[in-house]
């Protein structure tokens, strides 16, 4: 029968199966405009930080941290910048992203990846115009929310996009284009901050928020031209459209293997009442779980401290403005710098490899930063950080950005969007977008007043963590490099602790259902 012969099995050389097909300039393409939606991200990530630096900024919208920076108060140097209003400047785009995620779920669903990504360039567009132009703390909060809705649904977009598209074998690298673009994102803001910081007449702040428009302007032109992917295509019932695209993006007409299992695993995923409560049945424990504790550890590696608080944090110990706001550009060259070597790693030496090396490497140099402002700061922090001293911090704080680069910041987005089977897909990445941004949400409200609070104790906080959660990564997380994403189930299967949630006979059940189903639909066409 010609539908048995679409499902045999071809093993390749580590029991997987290969489909044919190559990487074609066209798919290359298509994953670089979809991944410029991480531009977004990695942007706001940079511009908040150095901007709520910029004293004209402060002085405009937050004078109390502007008087208590300059004043007898800013003795202690870990609280200089305590303030919760500031604090909301740059956590209220994550609580927003968080809602938005959820939604986008919805959107993604029944309008595809693309139209998704359309809509969150968009709003995200109109959130940096009112940050550009505004004139008070509301106009401020309420265009960061709109920065997060883009935000959101971008994250909960792309990702996906970027698995379904890609090539199996190339899966990793491609995927974690995405990552590279929060880190292009987050250094191009570095260097504007420390050149508008420079500007005469102190609308500097006004010019890096208002350049978020850029990349927002990528995402949304580029997402007109792009296509959806094939998965997207299938599910919404255009089987032939999708064939032909899949054609096109692998290179080859020989793609019935391939087409055959994802409108297999299509009209499997058709046959539960829905996603959010597919996803909560136990042989998708592994793939909940994953979608929960990625994403948590994610933040609290601590990156997000240095990230979006970078020239707060550098100048809380001791840097001046424009010190602090070149140490940032430093870190961001590094972060981009090491993600681009970890791109080229990602699909020879694997996921695990990756994330056991960063996290050992992230807790040395994290506890080294911490011991190092202790020394010079202890409880009271007082005090002030000589040149080469300063440069020590500076150093271990870009070899603990380098750990999270080549681990953590490419694989918390690259991993699970690849482990999700089609009928829980966008939910479950929503999951991962909403515990991403709450967390995201929760370090950047309370990281000013834990560093009051918990003084260098704070960097310790986050290398515990980062132990745990190397920790889990050698207990709990699969190797998933070179595995088609349809056929991801089998490395739930074969895992020691997770294993045990599956149910085989069930979905081989829904196989043996589906090889019926297109058994009945050849014979049709004969007829």
């Amino acid at each position: 029968m010609a539908v048995e012969e679409d499902f045999v099995f071809v093993s390749s050389a580590e029991g997987n199966k290969e489909y044919p097909g190559k990487l074609t300039g066209y798919v290359f393409f298509t994953c670089i405009v979809a991944a410029c939606g991480g531009l977004l991200f990695g942007y706001d990530i940079g511009i908040s930080g150095g901007v709520t630096a910029m004293t004209p900024f402060l002085q405009k919208f937050f004078p109390t941290v502007y008087r208590q920076q300059i004043g007898a108060e800013s003795a202690n140097q870990y609280c200089k910048f305590n303030s919760a209003t500031l604090t909301l400047f740059t956590s209220s785009l994550y609580l927003a992203a968080l809602q938005a995620s959820i939604g986008a779920s919805s959107v993604s669903n029944k309008f595809g990846r693309k139209f998704t990504m359309f809509c969150g360039g968009l709003v995200f567009l109109v959130g940096a115009a009112l940050n550009g132009f505004a004139m008070n703390t509301t106009m401020l909060i309420i265009g960061r929310m709109l920065l997060g809705v883009g935000v959101g649904f971008a994250n909960q977009s792309v990702p996906l996009y970027l698995s379904e598209m890609a090539p199996y074998k190339y899966r990793g690298a491609l995927n974690s284009f995405f990552q590279l673009m929060i880190t292009v994102g987050i250094f191009v803001a570095n260097v504007l901050n420390y050149y508008t910081a420079k500007m005469e007449n102190g609308e500097g702040w006004r010019v890096s928020l208002g350049l978020a428009a850029v990349p927002a302007i990528i995402m949304t032109v580029g997402a007109i031209f792009l296509p959806d992917t094939p998965n997207s295509i299938i599910d919404r019932n255009k089987p032939g459209e999708a064939k032909k695209l899949l054609q096109r993006i692998r290179g080859t007409v020989n793609i019935d293997e391939e087409f055959n299992n994802l409108v297999a695993a299509s009209t499997e995923s058709k046959k539960y009442e829905g996603q959010w409560i597919t996803l909560m049945q136990r042989r998708y424990r592994p793939h909940l779980v994953m979608s929960i504790l990625i994403p948590f550890f994610q933040q609290f590696t601590g990156i997000n401290v240095v990230m979006f608080y970078g020239p707060v944090l550098f100048k809380s110990i001791g840097f001046g403005e424009s010190a602090s706001l070149m140490s940032d550009v430093i870190t961001g060259m590094v972060n981009i710098v090491v993600t681009f070597a970890a791109i080229n790693v990602v699909d020879k030496e694997g996921r695990r490899f990756l994330f056991l090396q960063g996290g050992c490497q992230m807790f040395i140099f994290q506890m080294l930063v911490g011991i190092l402002i202790w020394i010079k700061y202890g409880v009271d922090g007082i005090g002030t950080i000589p040149i080469g001293y300063a440069h020590l911090v500076v150093t271990c704080i870009c070899l603990f950005v380098a750990g999270f680069a080549w681990s953590w910041g490419l694989l918390g987005w690259l991993v699970p969007s690849e482990i999700y089977p089609l009928e829980i897909r966008s939910a479950a990445q929503s999951i991962t977008v909403v515990v991403n941004m709450f967390f995201r949400f929760v370090i950047a409200q309370l990281f000013l007043s834990m560093l009051c609070t918990m003084k260098f104790g704070l960097f310790f906080f986050f290398v515990g963590f980062v132990a745990i959660m190397t920790l889990f990564v050698y207990f709990f997380v699969p190797e998933t490099k070179g595995i088609p994403i349809e056929e991801m189930s089998q490395v739930w299967k074969d895992h020691w602790y997770w294993g045990r949630f599956m149910t085989p006979d069930v979905e081989l059940e829904g196989k043996r259902k589906t090889l019926q189903d297109f058994e009945l639909l050849d014979k049709n066409k004969d007829m």
